[in-house]
């Protein structure tokens, strides 16, 4: 018998071949291509005067040099705005080559390409380009302050911006009993997949079509944009995602420069090209995410009750805004998390620097938000004395109240109405998990032994699976085995399992007869692709409505061969049988013989098919029923009607040394909710690897900028990742509140272990050493400074207190705003 699947922890079926040196990268494919490299900006903002390629010419092996002024039309107009939006003020988006101006590090000037990467590269160090250096915008704060301007047609450095809200926030907060203010910072961070970007090309002459391969988050957008930049009809061009080895976002960013610059010169010189993206390459030209200045002002209640809440955010989103607004419109919704504020009014800025361009990095602006009302939270209770846990209580929507609908618009367009969810359940879960009533016996032990430690939760809620649609297709082949595909690409995340698991139970088959295909245009041809957690919630579920399609098609067949009623049959094992009676059966197989008449044999299986086999459609019926198609297949779409909201909750423990200000993890306890589980072991992994960028992106990693917007840690010499040996072992306990959005009930999973750390780090380091945090990432040097500060009264401590010895001297003005507390 058939062992359901679903809800079962199978081991994914991609790490035995990934494990094992099976995988086929980018870089993998096209030996013999012509290699592109580019000479790429040195500087963060000036004119290109001149390009002279004079002392290139001469090297062995060198095929082509192009800049701005050699590419055609619609290649050398704008790359385009992927997402517009009514609050983009003044977008602009880059060129695939400079048009006479750079804007940041690493944007490119001259593409080169030649017989092989050397030699492309021995070229492009010969090209002399002459720039006349402008005043760089480097930082938020300087895009704020806007004394020099990125782009002269976005006065202010304002690229966008956008109000949002519901009640009177403002007459709300000042009418509170209590009313706090904070001034918070959240600096610049990337993604770094261990694979950077790259593609490869080959152009076909005589059928004039292309064929490229890119590591791409989405096959669908760029043979689409390629298409329409190449002016190729859209048949005329194919694209796949090989093995990529991470995303985290970057690469659903298309198209980027690249990926039309090299299928547009492997069709002009008639031979394959292939570009494949070098680790500093991609630190100083793929994206960036994360950095957020935030003002908070909020009113609430003697039980910490949020009565009123106005938060300004200042966001930086780089040179360009190819991507649109989906960044910061994550951080102004999904801020408000499991709470339900009396009044809320957001507003935001989205500002040009001249540094590399933002576009969505796992959690997508959803860290910045969590960090701003978890701060938020924490200093109300501080301010009233109050348990940390407890005022968040007092703040939730309970699971009564749901659908929950704030009245606001999300990213995609759509109502924010929080689907499913239950966080006092999820609240008392992680309470108990990490042993939080028990912690000041715990503290005090540490105390007493001269130690540091702190503790902390974290909450949020994050949009996952949001539209427009994903599609599926099942193929039933006469040997049984089930084919399946997508249009959604894979980054290792486990899609070919899961997937797979889906389809098994709802055709009735085993899980090995199932094999799936994704990230391929010329298997499935329309999709939206793998970002915001949406992978299992949209492909899932159209995988899941396809499989039913030709399970329903499957008893239709096999009930007319077997003489009984399709409600009578079932699917069993790969077998369709009459209920209570499995000696009337046949193998699915047998079906899909029957569902395609033929006039030809090729096997015995296609022998049982042909027109004079026994059974069939009767001499007065067409041999394919009306409505019908031949063989045992179906498509079909999932379009949700607005995104899925997954949950959690997070908790740590940590130590900071007295004497070094090292920071170290104890415990990290984490609750989830995404719904119902399609494979347990898959959803721990996820939620383990967002740990790990969460630590990595509160503690360690950060982009270091200087004044004249030179990225100074560039490399993975000086770009600090956390080892498996800072990266503590996460407890884990899971709560399903099924979504009624989709048919599995299932909310995404992808991105949530990252989304809270910056939040919960600054609370739990704040606890141990009994003084305001109010930026991330910290590093134990930064952390000392602080004690300093602390020590010599200009930085707030904490109405609790802190470790013995560490009060503060005379206080002295804050460095960022004392609470205040205009109501008491």
């Amino acid at each position: 018998m058939t062992t359901r699947m679903f809800g079962a922890p199978v081991q994914r079926r991609e790490d035995a071949r990934l494990l094992t040196g099976g995988g086929r990268y980018l870089d993998d494919l096209g030996h013999d291509a012509l290699a592109a490299a580019f000479v790429r900006s040195p500087h963060a903002h000036a004119r290109v005067l001149d390009v002279d390629v004079t002392d290139a010419l001469d090297v062995e092996g060198l095929v082509a040099v192009y800049t701005w002024e050699d590419l055609p039309e619609r290649v050398r107009d704008p790359l385009p705005l992927l997402i517009p939006h009514p609050s983009l003020v003044a977008p602009r988006t880059g060129y695939a080559l400079a048009r006479g101006e750079v804007n940041h590090v690493g944007e490119p000037v001259v593409m080169v390409v030649a017989t092989d990467r050397y030699v492309a590269e021995d070229v492009a160090e010969r090209i002399a380009v002459t720039y006349e250096v402008l005043p760089p915008v480097v930082g938020v704060a300087a895009a704020r302050e806007a004394v020099h301007l990125v782009h002269e047609e976005a006065a202010g450095n304002v690229g966008a911006h956008l109000v949002q809200g519901y009640g009177d926030a403002g007459a709300a907060i000042d009418a509170a009993p209590h009313v706090l203010e904070l001034d918070l910072d959240v600096e610049r961070s990337a993604c770094v997949p261990l694979e950077g970007k790259g593609v490869y090309a080959v152009w076909d002459t005589d059928e004039q079509s292309l064929r490229l391969w890119s590591s791409t988050q989405t096959t669908t957008g760029v043979r689409a944009a390629v298409a329409a930049k190449l002016g190729l009809p859209l048949a005329k061009v194919e694209c796949t995602a090989p093995d990529v080895g991470g995303g985290f976002g970057v690469k659903i960013m298309h198209p980027w420069p690249e990926e039309v610059l090299v299928p547009w010169a492997a069709r002009l010189l008639e031979r394959p090209v292939k570009w494949t993206e070098d680790r500093r390459e991609h630190f100083v030209s793929s994206a960036h995410e994360r950095q957020q200045l935030q003002h908070v002002r909020v009113g609430f209640d003697d039980e910490g009750r949020v009565l009123g809440l106005d938060v300004r955010l200042w966001h930086d989103h780089g040179a360009y805004i190819p991507y649109g607004v989906i960044v910061p419109i994550n951080s102004s919704t999904q801020l408000l998390g499991p709470y339900k504020p009396g009044a809320y009014r957001v507003e935001f800025w989205s500002l040009y620097t001249n540094t590399v361009i933002v576009t969505p990095y796992r959690g997508a602006g959803r860290p910045q938000g969590v960090f701003a009302m978890e701060r938020t939270m924490d200093a109300i209770a501080d301010h009233l004395g109050l348990d940390r846990a407890d005022v968040r209580a007092a703040n939730f929507i309970q699971p009564e109240e749901m659908p929950y609908d704030f009245g606001l618009t999300f990213q995609d367009g759509r109502p924010l109405v929080y689907d499913s969810g239950d966080f006092p359940a999820s609240l008392r879960k992680l309470k108990d998990l990490v042993g939080w009533d028990g912690f000041e016996e715990q503290r005090a032990r540490a105390r007493a032994e001269g130690r540091r430690v702190g503790i902390a939760l974290a909450c949020y809620v994050e949009g996952t699976g949001p539209g427009p649609y994903e599609g599926g297709h099942v193929h039933v082949e006469t040997s049984g085995r089930v084919n399946v595909s997508t249009g959604l690409t894979s980054q290792g995340q486990g899609h070919q399992t899961i997937l797979a698991q889906i389809v098994a139970d709802e055709l009735g088959v085993p899980f090995e007869d199932v094999h799936v295909t994704t990230g391929d245009t010329r298997r499935f041809g329309y999709s939206v692709g793998t970002f915001a957690s949406r992978g299992a919630v949209m492909s899932g579920s159209a995988v899941a409505l396809a499989a039913r399609r030709v399970r329903a098609k499957a008893l239709r067949i096999a009930g007319d061969a077997l003489e009984a009623d399709p409600g009578d049959l079932e699917v069993v094992d790969g077998v369709v049988r009459v209920k209570g009676n499995p000696g009337a059966s046949m193998p699915l197989g047998t079906v899909a013989v029957l569902s395609n008449p033929l006039r030809y044999a090729f096997d015995d299986t296609a022998r049982a098919a042909t027109q004079f086999a026994a059974g069939g459609r009767g001499p007065d019926e067409p041999p394919v029923a009306p409505g019908e198609e031949p063989g045992l297949e179906g498509r079909d779409y999932h379009s949700p009607l607005r995104s899925t909201f997954a949950n959690g909750m997070h908790a740590a423990v940590v130590e900071t040394d007295p004497e070094t200000a090292e920071i170290r993890v104890l415990r990290y306890c984490v609750v989830h909710d995404c719904g119902t589980m399609v494979n347990p072991m898959i959803v721990e992994g996820q939620i383990l690897g967002g740990v790990a960028q969460g630590v990595g992106g509160a503690l360690y990693e950060r982009m270091h900028y200087d004044e004249s917007g030179q990225l100074l840690n560039a490399s993975f010499m000086d770009f600090l990742m956390p080892y498996a040996t800072e990266v503590p072992p996460v407890e884990t306990d899971h709560l399903e509140t099924p979504s009624p959005l989709n048919p599995l009930g299932i909310k995404g999973a992808g991105e949530a272990g990252v989304i809270p750390a910056a939040a919960l780090f600054a609370s739990a380091i704040e606890d141990a050493e009994g003084f305001r945090i109010s930026r991330m990432p910290i590093s134990p040097s930064e952390l000392f400074h602080l004690r300093e500060r602390f020590a010599a009264g200009e930085v707030p401590a904490l109405r609790r207190g802190g470790p013995a010895g560490a009060a503060p001297a005379t206080p002295a003005t804050p460095a960022t705003p004392a609470p205040s507390d205009e109501g008491a």
